[in-house]
């Protein structure tokens, strides 16, 4: 993963996703929307990032289909 791409991890659905970003907790997104939301937040461009990339984000507990 390149510097200036985040450290993203996604964690199992529990009433929502809890994301990591960088080591700080932003809440829980209930789709793609809401990690977009938190990307953007963290100063990332979400445009870029192609969210099935597991160099990406770190997906646990089932896929960016899985909210």
């Amino acid at each position: 993963m390149a510097t200036n791409e985040p450290s993203v991890i996604v964690n199992p659905p529990v009433d929502g996703r809890r994301v990591t970003i960088n080591g700080t907790y932003y809440g829980s997104a209930r789709d793609t929307k809401g990690l977009e939301h938190f990307l953007w937040l963290a100063g990332f461009d979400p445009a870029w990032f192609d969210f099935a990339d597991p160099d990406v984000v770190e997906w646990r507990g089932g896929g960016p289909d899985v909210w």
